[in-house]
């Protein structure tokens, strides 16, 4: 059984984009709209890394990584932030 990646990203082309490249790698792919869909998908779902978006409504990356480390169960669960923020600022 391969291993299970989640991917967090509001924007549905990039979730598609990311999911079919992970699929093409033999992964398994969870796909979440925002942090806390993200969130509730964790707690059904066994991922084994989390690939997620900054810019995000409801909740954003930073929110999300900090729910997920705040859960004892998700500390080892690797997280990348994949964002398409071009701004040395926001990066």
């Amino acid at each position: 059984m391969g291993k299970t990646i989640m991917t967090v990203d509001d924007s549905a082309s990039i979730r598609q984009m990311v999911s079919f490249t992970l699929k093409g790698a033999g992964y398994t792919v969870v796909e979440a709209v925002d942090g806390k869909d993200a969130l509730v998908k964790l707690g059904t779902n066994t991922v084994h890394m989390v690939i997620t978006d900054l810019n995000m409504p409801n909740l954003d990356g930073i929110g999300l990584i900090r729910a997920v480390r705040a859960n004892p169960a998700f500390t080892f669960i690797p997280i990348v932030m994949l964002t398409t923020e071009s701004q040395d600022t926001r990066k």
